[in-house]
């Protein structure tokens, strides 16, 4: 059997998209998500009809906003994060985002083919959270390599 990299990421957003503050990033996202989409690895990501995902709310708190892909592997998706423009959004999140107790990111293997669900991505936040980075969900920094 293949396997896909799955990954959730979650930031707690300083305001909403709408607010001068946010101007930055929203200014950004159709070209970061464009470079995505033709990054080499991409399979698939969570977006709206308008394309992104910030209007998708699934947490309690609406200033929370989610992205979830899918990647060909853990290499592409690292070139993706921390070789492409989007390493800019990284380095200046803290203009737009406030820190975030708890596990803001997950990574796990998917048989080629399955596309996560909202809440399978959210139970592997809530799991790396609670148990450390393992098979089931783990993160760059620890990672571990798709099932034989």
């Amino acid at each position: 059997m293949k396997y896909n990299l799955a990954q959730i990421n979650i930031a707690k957003a300083r305001a909403e998209m709408n607010d001068p503050i946010m101007q930055g990033f929203v200014a950004r996202l159709d070209e970061i998500n464009r470079i995505a989409d033709n990054a080499e690895g991409f399979v698939w990501r969570l977006q709206s009809e308008a394309g992104d995902s910030t209007a998708i709310r699934v947490f309690e708190d609406n200033l929370i906003l989610v992205n979830i892909s899918l990647w060909e592997s853990l290499e592409a998706l690292k070139n993706y994060v921390y070789k492409t423009k989007h390493v800019e959004l990284v380095r200046d999140r803290q203009a737009w985002f406030t820190s975030y107790a708890g596990a803001n990111q997950a990574i796990w293997w998917l048989p080629v083919g399955h596309i996560p669900r909202i809440e399978e991505a959210k139970e592997k936040l809530d799991y790396l959270e609670k148990h450390g980075p393992s098979p089931k969900a783990f993160v760059f920094g620890k990672n571990f390599p798709a099932p034989e």
